[in-house]
């Protein structure tokens, strides 16, 4: 792993700030790290070591402002920069510090309509232990909510899925790890990617319009956090689209909810490891229940068709 390390950061706009704060922080678990404009939140999850990875924005719409992947290191970043312009993307550069404790940022528009970052260095605020003899579990108070370990993995939908399947194998050396296609005419419906161990860093769905945002997933450890999740989902009244199931694709344990600002969270769990010779897994709809929801078979159309 020396190209894009992970999904370190995604935006997110909402309808009102201390509603976010209680979802995201009180609910959820994520811990706030940084006060900036008093329009804006930064959240990490509690072993992550990077100042922030949820930035969330007051705005009059909800849905995504843009997504950002860390890389391995400034020659990296070079490196891709290089790799966009002469794919014939226009890169544009973001100086440090424009991000708070971040450092320079090259920043383009994918096929799909969703603008992403590139970037190597944020300040680190560290996961609650010492980096000398940690320990195993960081102070009493530390983890709490639905006890989120990471940000985790993203799902956006546009009506140009391909081109973007392009630019993250072809560029970025992602692996295409699973895919949905149609029964009738082959037509990619879904197309997950790596650049880990993980079955999907990020995923992009077909859908009638671009730059739309699915969901952003959070990693939990366990199942049985996974369950004390749904608990805390139902105790607080948090508007649910999928209660506890597992993934065909992926086979990871998983619930969907929505902020309430409408924007849709998971939480996740599980899943087989990835490695770069694994085959392609390919769906097609005749499976369609199978491959999203294999507990019980069953497709919910609020999951295919739900955006913001």
């Amino acid at each position: 792993m020396r190209g894009l390390l992970r999904v370190g950061e995604v935006a997110l706009r909402v309808f009102d700030i201390d509603e976010a704060r209680e979802h995201y922080g009180k609910r959820i678990g994520l811990i706030e790290t940084y006060s900036g404009e008093p329009d804006t939140l930064y959240f990490k999850g509690a072993d992550e070591h990077d100042w922030y990875s949820l930035v969330l924005r007051r705005a009059d719409a909800p849905g995504i402002d843009y997504f950002a992947f860390k890389v391995y290191d400034d020659a990296t970043l070079d490196h891709f920069e290089k790799e966009l312009t002469d794919w014939g993307i226009t890169v544009e550069h973001v100086e440090a510090g424009v991000y708070p404790k971040s450092g320079r940022r090259l920043q383009f528009l994918l096929p799909s309509g969703h603008t992403m970052q590139l970037y190597a260095h944020k300040e680190q605020i560290g996961n609650g232990m010492p980096t000398r003899n940690p320990g195993t579990i960081p102070d009493e108070g530390y983890i709490r909510g639905m006890r989120v370990v990471r940000l985790d993995h993203l799902l956006l939908g546009s009506n140009e899925i391909v081109a973007n399947k392009e630019i993250f194998t072809k560029i970025f050396g992602f692996g295409v790890s699973e895919e949905l296609i149609s029964h009738e005419d082959e037509t990619k419906l879904a197309i997950f990617l790596s650049c880990s161990t993980k079955p999907h860093d990020i995923a992009f769905v077909l859908q009638p319009e671009p730059n739309r945002f699915h969901h952003c997933s959070f990693l939990l450890d366990s199942v049985n956090d996974l369950y004390h999740a749904a608990d805390l989902i139902g105790k607080y009244d948090i508007a649910v689209d999928i209660s506890p199931n597992r993934h065909g694709v992926t086979r990871g344990a998983t619930i969907y909810f929505f902020d309430p600002s409408g924007n849709r969270n998971e939480v996740f769990t599980g899943g087989y490891v990835y490695y770069p010779d694994n085959p392609t897994l390919v769906w097609d709809t005749t499976q369609l229940g199978r491959a999203t929801f294999s507990h019980d078979n069953t497709p919910r159309e609020s999951f295919l068709s739900v955006l913001t």
